[in-house]
């Protein structure tokens, strides 16, 4: 597991300390590197430190085999990822831990002891670094000084988790106590993260006696760091501590990867463009420089050849990819929809969803694409609280977004549609059509051939493409005129009849069972007496209730048909008109 590497490691006990409570290890073909500084005093800070690099050690030197398997690359049933290695290292701080605990609760005069950790572990093409407490770990890369590692104090975890505001966090004097350790419980809680290292990387591992007296100036920390008589720059850095007063015990262990002229730019370019594209994402946008590198944790990279399908339609998903080198093309059924080049990305549902794919993709050329997992995903997520909520925020953001898109395109479709189905109507000459439309006519309600009541106003409606004959006098409340016979009027529907409205000024309609049947069922039959027509109101006169006429007299009898005949001429004495 070890690579062209070397090192320089110091420890000192400062100017105010009397007995050095940190310690480290060195293991330089194994490739891990250990700082702690123990707590507890009485010597018992000494013997946690201790007793914490020791078994950490050896839970690591254990699981050499599968640090071998990794560095090596296997596949198949030997393939190691990079959260098994991390696994690894967070089990060995906790069995670290436990060991500790058992021996403080042994020893009455060691109760309460424990210690920080910070362990670098090189294997491969990558970096593996987990840590409990304060003590840190530094990457140096191109000149520019970044902490990989985050405090566990109670300053970082107010500020976390949104309890107080930095300013008044600050503020508090106990704001540097730390909140885990090795040893003070069974369980530490070790955080842990993977990185790609390069050729001329520097490492610095430290306790909090050596970083105390930089943080105000990281400048001066990346100048000592970058020298190049390494074992120099370590010395240094213990100078400058005890210089700037030496309050507390101090441990450094400087690293230096490689060499620069053996670096790989290609590889060192891929790195710094899976950091940006990472960064560019919607999902990932609100996301710290450390918090990215745990993203990218979880992240592949695989190769694809030209055609070659990257997830087909309908098959079942679990990835999100991101094209880092090449183009693909997104099909749906047969018909290319999109093509994607670097810094797109496809799927990003499948993380938070196990459903169908919607669509094909295909590389066009030579491609490399950048793929999150489901699974990986989650485990991000369980292990990262804080990391979880931003995530899954964004991702109410996402599919807020595409709702919001959906709605507006079915929108227009709906638009379309109706615009396209009034321009029809307005344009159909089918005269079939014409016979289903209603218009307005007296006395007959029916469409489709259908009876139906007449309406509120007298107005009904029917279809034009029956002869519109006018009602017989009868059927409009008013008699026959004189010298017409039964025979002469046209048959007439009973149901028109039941339903005709009489007009103002008619005598109200008998009962339907005293209702004279039609012509063609009542046959010949005596003439009835005629009756005056009531007089044409003119169009001044309001339309007001009219008294009912006197009933019509019954049909006289066959003896005095004659004699109602010559009666019939006469005037009537009671006709005032």
């Amino acid at each position: 597991m070890s690579t062209d590497v070397t090192f320089s490691a110091l420890t000192d006990v400062g100017r105010k300390r009397e007995h050095n409570e940190d310690n480290y290890l060195v293991d330089k073909k194994l490739g891990l590197y250990v700082v702690c500084d123990g707590m507890g005093g009485h010597a018992a800070g000494e013997v946690a430190s201790a007793l914490a690099v020791r078994s950490f050690h050896e839970e690591v030197k254990r699981e050499a085999e599968m640090l071998s398997d990794f560095a090596l690359g296997k596949t198949g049933a030997d393939r190691v990822t990079t959260r098994d290695i991390l696994n690894m290292l967070e089990f060995a701080a906790n069995r670290a831990s436990a060991r500790v605990y058992a021996e403080a609760a042994a020893d009455e005069s060691r109760r309460g002891m424990g210690t920080t950790l910070v362990a670098a572990l090189i294997c491969g093409k990558q970096l593996f670094v987990t840590w409990v407490g304060d003590s840190r770990l530094y990457l140096l890369r191109d000149g520019v000084l970044e902490q990989v590692t985050e405090d566990h104090n109670v300053l970082n975890e107010l500020v976390k988790r949104r309890k107080m505001p930095r300013e008044k966090v600050e503020q508090l004097a106990q704001k540097n106590a730390v909140t885990r350790a090795i040893g003070v419980y069974e369980h530490a809680e070790p955080e842990s993260i993977a990185i790609d290292w390069l050729p001329g990387d520097r490492l610095l591992l430290c306790s909090d006696g050596l970083y105390q007296y930089f943080e105000d100036d990281l400048d001066r920390l990346a100048e000592k760091m970058s020298l190049d008589d390494i074992e120099l720059a370590a010395r240094l850095l213990i100078d400058a501590a005890n210089e700037a007063g030496g309050s507390d015990n101090i441990t450094t262990v400087l690293v230096a990867l490689g060499s620069g002229e053996a670096r790989d730019d290609e590889r060192a370019r891929k790195l710094q463009l899976k950091r940006e594209l990472l960064a560019r994402m919607r999902l990932f946008r609100p996301l710290s420089d450390r918090e990215l590198l745990r993203v990218l944790q979880v992240t592949d990279v695989l190769s694809y050849e030209p055609d070659q399908v990257v997830m087909e339609q309908g098959a079942p998903g679990e990835e999100l990819y991101i094209v880092l080198e090449g183009s693909v093309k997104v099909f749906r059924g047969d018909t290319a929809i999109a093509t994607l080049s670097p810094g797109d990305h496809v799927g990003e549902m499948a993380l938070v969803r196990n459903q169908p794919r919607s669509a094909t993709v295909k590389s066009v050329g030579k491609s490399e694409l950048m793929v999150i997992r489901r699974r990986d995903f989650f485990e991000l997520l369980r292990t990262e609280h804080a990391l979880a909520v931003k995530l899954l925020w964004q991702f109410l953001g996402v599919v807020a977004d595409r709702l919001a898109e959906t709605s507006r395109e079915l929108g227009q479709v709906r638009e379309e549609l109706l615009a396209e189905d009034l321009t029809d109507s307005l344009f159909d000459d089918d005269p079939d059509d014409f016979d289903d439309r209603p218009t307005l006519h007296l006395g007959r309600t029916s469409t489709n051939h259908d009876e139906s009541p007449p309406s509120q106003s007298g107005v009904v409606m029917s279809e034009p493409s029956r002869p519109m004959t006018p009602p017989p006098p009868s059927v409009r409340g008013v008699p026959p005129v004189k010298g017409s016979t039964p025979s002469s009027l046209p048959p007439q529907n009973p149901s028109l009849v039941r339903n005709a409205r009489p007009l103002p000024g008619s005598p109200p309609p008998k009962n339907e069972e005293e209702t004279v049947p039609p012509p063609s069922v009542r046959g010949p039959g005596p003439e009835r007496p005629s009756v005056p027509r009531p007089p044409r109101r003119s169009s001044a006169t309001p339309l007001t209730r009219t008294p009912s006429l006197r009933p019509v007299p019954p049909a006289p009898s066959p003896e005095s048909a004659s004699s109602d005949e010559d009666k019939s001429d006469e005037p009537d004495p009671e006709d005032k008109s």
